[in-house]
């Protein structure tokens, strides 16, 4: 392979540049949240509690606007038949933020967690919390995967280095910065990421547009030129697929522990709700960008560019239409700043997903069940979820398996109600000839929302079985040595949680407007009140 020398060195700067960034604000922060006793595991998982608007603002947009998402979005939009109609992720994305922050952004912050997992391990114990950690591990893994492949598409397609090297020299960088300064270092490089997103990208538009190979963006689209036009239509027909593709995404996009990192790290409960908002519009603006690389993309005649007569979706390589672009329509230099781009959309959101899978790891498997306060199992959990996502990076559903494993009590019902396991109403088999090898390829395509619908009754049938569950245990139907879970009796024992601090039960208020004080010693359960209002017996002692 042609080593590019020119894209290889902007990749270098770039990568200097973003470590630098993260060793100085590890340096800068290195003693927050310290003085107010916060241990220094706490530290790394959600700073010293004090990100404002400003830097939460940017790193939770930055969060989300990752490779996948602004590679996806560009890919949907040049899809002939699915066009800007079906690009969903912008406004689900958007949309889950806005879920997120009416609904549990302000008390997730008020009441002090750590991590996501945190309400569910002190209400049903530290058994539960571990099972729980297992989907939203998954989750992290195939996301992680998802992103780092569309970093080594990108470079595959404008530098033409080796795919695997250049990803896991991304993965370690990442790691390296994380390691080192934690949520800290994680923010202050997602301000310049998200600069550099931005920045590269808009660059590569004016010069795309005005290649001579490229139509008139506004005819092709709704006109039919050269495929069918970009902005796309949902067919009646496709109605109930289309919601439930966009159900997945509005409501999977919420149980992340990358979301709720940043909010509990906000200053306050009020700014939590804030940067949630703020997202949701940087989500939005952050597409435009990848929606026009996209609509370039379908109004190209590629006969005319060094590309070749035959299109990028006749060579199946509709995925890569962002760098395609990049590299066939705009000059190198900017092509180069294109690239820095996807870079850095790439590592803005694999270091979150490495932080908040290390910190559940952390503190809800390892903290609760050793020991209390230790360094390394977020450290070595840094480098080994690293290495699992650099190595199923070529995954081809990596981020919509990720986005159905955390869909709202979806669970194993995804897949018993999956078209491939049991034909569920309205579909069909289809098939598809390969443009180059003339192979037929057989599909099920499904219309019907089989996956609002699993989430549906798993939810419906949880319900019914947690509370049939509780009425036995509760009234002794059924002795308390069959709860191997300890989820419905966990409340009348004292291994609830650990030791590990959150707040006073005096400072709890949902409508507050200042930080709260995290207390460094006191029991998890002593800072919760029970259902029938009575303090945790461990409470007693540490308010005295």
């Amino acid at each position: 392979m042609a080593i590019h020398v020119d894209g290889l060195l902007a990749i270098v700067i770039f990568y200097v540049l973003i470590l630098m960034v993260g060793i100085w604000a590890a340096w800068k922060n290195k003693s927050s949240g310290i003085s107010q006793g916060t241990d220094r595991s706490e530290s790394i998982m959600v700073g010293g509690r004090d990100i404002g608007l400003f830097v939460g603002g940017f790193t939770m947009t930055a969060t989300w606007v990752g490779g996948g998402y602004i590679n996806g979005t560009a890919e949907s939009v040049y899809l002939p038949g699915s066009g800007l109609a079906w690009a969903q992720a912008p406004f689900g994305y958007a949309l889950s933020l806005v879920v997120g922050g009416l609904f549990f952004a302000k008390p997730m912050r008020s009441r002090g967690y750590v991590t996501m997992l945190d309400p569910f391990q002190q209400l049903y114990g530290k058994r539960m919390g571990g099972l729980l950690f297992i989907p939203a591990l998954l989750g992290e893994i195939f996301w992680s995967a998802a992103i780092l492949s569309a970093l080594g598409a990108t470079l595959s397609v404008i530098v033409d280095i080796n795919i695997s090297m250049s990803v896991v020299i991304s993965a370690l960088i990442a790691i390296f910065y994380t390691l080192v300064g934690g949520l800290y270092s994680v923010a202050y490089t997602d301000v310049v990421q998200l600069f550099c997103i931005f920045i590269g990208l808009w660059i590569s538009v004016p010069f795309a547009l005005s290649n001579p190979a490229v139509s008139d963006i506004g005819v092709t689209a709704v006109n039919t030129v050269f495929q069918s036009p970009w902005l796309g239509e949902i067919d009646p027909s496709d109605g109930w697929m289309w919601a439930d593709n966009f159900c997945l995404l509005m409501l999977g996009g919420i149980p992340w522990q990358v979301y709720f990192q940043r909010v509990l790290s906000a200053s306050s409960a009020s700014y939590a709700q804030v940067l949630s908002f703020l997202a949701a519009l940087g989500c939005l603006v952050m597409a435009v960008p990848s929606v026009l690389i996209g609509a370039i993309g379908a109004s190209t005649d590629w006969n005319q560019t060094s590309y070749g007569p035959v299109p990028p979706v006749e060579k199946d390589e509709s995925d890569m239409i962002l760098p395609i672009v990049l590299q066939h329509l705009c000059p190198p230099f900017v092509s180069f700043f294109g690239l820095g781009a996807v870079s850095a959309a790439v590592m803005s959101s694999a270091d979150s997903s490495i932080l908040s899978a290390s910190s559940m790891f952390a503190r809800n498997i390892y903290q609760l069940a050793f020991r209390q306060s230790h360094l390394c199992p977020p450290f070595v959990s840094f480098f080994g979820l690293g290495a699992v996502s650099a190595a199923v990076m070529s995954s081809a559903d990596s981020s919509i398996l990720s986005a159905r494993l955390v869909h709202p009590k979806m669970k194993i019902l995804s897949l018993i109600t999956h078209p491939h396991v049991v034909p569920n109403p309205g579909w069909q088999t289809r098939q598809k000839e390969q443009r180059l090898t003339r192979e037929v390829e057989r599909f099920v395509e499904q219309r019907f929302p089989y996956k609002t619908v699993s989430m549906l009754a798993s939810l419906l049938s949880n319900a019914a079985f947690s509370y049939a569950a509780k009425y036995l245990f509760e009234s002794g139907k059924l002795s308390p040595k069959y709860d191997f879970l300890d989820a419905v009796v966990s409340r009348h024992s004292k291994e609830t949680m650990d030791k590990t601090t959150l707040v006073a039960h005096d400072n709890i208020v949902l409508s507050e407007l200042a930080a709260v004080k995290p207390r460094h010693g006191g029991s998890v359960a002593g800072t919760f009140v029970n259902d029938e209002g009575e303090v945790s017996p461990d409470s007693s002692t540490e308010h005295q």
